[in-house]
């Protein structure tokens, strides 16, 4: 049985949160500049450096460091557009980047998931991916599906099968395109076009998007750069995300390390804008930190880094994916994970971002508990309801009721109690009590919520042909792999 997916709920929010000046974001776009043209950024792929020479930046085919002038870095950005279309199956989840409001997204892409039902930590699969696609289908607040665990029993061809799983899984736009083999890339660019009817139809309304990350510092990945131009010269829009880690891969300051990561990110885009002009494209930079104490991971910075990157990108006339995130460090569910949803939920609110969120995971990314997105959702809810409740029309009315119910009475036989009571949404997760009266874990009851969502909620699938063409592809691509890598 078909169910209907709900209509997606943007994130429009009266609060902008400004952390830097105008002139203050110039600087750092000078300093970006200096630094293109001065360091450099490592690109190891004779594709790239051929494109870089036919432009006249400054190539050195033994380091394979190119150096990128102002000039040339300003008039290949001006052909980067700053609003396109990131395609839902239907055009009612269509997500229009134009920087009036946020779309929130899941996070991606983790390697283990808590199982559904025996609870233990293990390997992710992708009926995982499916899973989580298809329930996220039905949570209106996740307007973008970034495959959040990965299919790892296909090795080398799990990113295909990734985009497999959530192109038929979810109704809503799909992360569908990462770093691959670009003998591989292809292969997603045809799913795509096949999802979207024809070629056409995939350059105006793409399903699928792509992530590339850079390599910090200042470099990058020669199948991922390789696979991008793939991706721009079908139209699919394209995210360069750097991760600096302050301490070991950035300097330990946020304003250095958010321009050294936008450095990579728009070397990237200026390749990408040089070969493809008009291509879209749309800037990330998630800073970190390296804990001093073990060397380890930590994702959560201070608020402003989040914000800063997401003017910078602005700055640059470009859509941002970032500027806020839910998931955190917490390695389970917990006092921890509950902050920083908490933090991360209000930081929505403010950031502006035109992707953002990234919900679901823990674990610095890398872990599922599956009811971890239901906690997430419904703190977002919350934080959304607070800036969105205003009421003004109805005050007059409120006037005449209370002038006619006066003083020492009681509302309660008013025929705009009943009416208007029901106009509240009454947390689901809190405040719920069992049949004793005693209140209810609001983990189990996410998980009883999952649970049900799962075995309920059935997306309108694909018809039979795109399904069987989708697989057909599938296979064709594990046949290339195995060519490629001999396996």
């Amino acid at each position: 049985m078909v169910t209907k997916t709900p209509d997606i709920i943007p994130f429009v929010s009266p609060i902008k949160a400004e952390v830097l000046t105008q002139a203050e974001l110039e600087t750092l776009k000078a300093k970006t500049l200096l630094l293109l043209n001065d360091v450099g950024v490592h690109f190891p792929s004779s594709k790239a450096l051929d494109i870089f020479a036919e432009h006249g930046a400054q190539v050195d085919r033994e380091s394979e460091i190119v150096r990128l002038q102002p000039e040339l870095v300003e008039k290949a950005m001006a052909s980067a557009p700053r609003s396109f279309i990131l395609g839902g199956r239907k055009e009612r989840f269509d997500l229009f980047l134009d920087g009036k409001r946020s779309y929130l997204c899941t996070d991606g892409t983790g390697v283990h998931v808590i199982d559904l039902e025996t609870r233990a930590k293990r390997e992710s699969c992708k009926d995982d991916v499916a899973m989580m696609a298809r329930v996220c289908d039905a949570l209106p607040l996740v307007s973008f599906f970034w495959p959040m665990v990965s299919s790892k029993e296909y090795g080398r061809t799990a990113p295909l099968h990734n985009c497999h799983a959530g192109l038929i899984n979810t109704l809503k736009h799909v992360r569908g395109g990462t770093t691959v083999h670009p003998r591989l890339a292809p292969y997603i660019v045809e799913m795509a076009s096949v999802v979207a009817g024809n070629t056409e139809n995939r350059i105006k309304r793409p399903p699928i998007c792509a992530n590339i990350c850079t390599i910090s510092p200042l470099s990058h990945d020669k199948h991922g750069i390789e696979a991008a131009l793939v991706y721009a010269e079908a139209g699919i829009p394209i995210s360069f995300m750097a991760m600096p880690t302050m301490g070991s891969t950035a300097p330990a300051t946020p304003l250095a390390a958010l321009i050294m990561g936008d450095a990579e990110v728009i070397s990237a885009m200026v390749l990408i804008q040089l070969a493809f002009p008009g291509a879209p494209v749309f800037h990330a930079v998630f800073t970190s930190l390296m804990d001093p104490r073990s060397g380890g991971y930590i994702s959560e910075v201070p608020t402003p880094s989040y914000i800063m990157a997401k003017q910078l990108a602005h700055a640059w006339n470009l859509p941002c994916l970032g500027g806020a995130r839910v998931s955190g460090d917490a390695p389970e569910l917990g006092w921890q994970s509950g902050y920083e949803v908490g933090l991360g939920a209000g930081m929505i609110a403010m950031a502006g971002g035109d992707i953002c969120g990234l919900m679901g995971l823990v674990g610095s990314a890398t872990t599922l508990y599956p009811e971890e997105v239901i906690l997430d959702h419904d703190s977002i809810f919350h934080v959304y309801e607070m800036i969105n409740n205003k009421r003004f029309d109805e005050i007059d009315l409120a006037l005449d009721l209370i002038r006619d119910v006066g003083p020492r009475s009681h509302f309660l036989a008013q025929k705009h109690t009943r009416t208007h009571i029901r106009n509240f949404r009454l947390p689901t997760l809190l405040r719920n009590r069992g049949e004793e009266g005693q209140q209810r874990d609001p983990r189990e009851i996410a998980l009883e919520k999952f649970k049900h969502i799962e075995a309920t909620h059935h997306p309108q699938p694909l018809p039979d042909d795109v399904i069987a063409e989708l697989d057909h592809i599938l296979e064709a691509a594990e046949i290339e792999a195995e060519a490629i890598f001999g396996e």
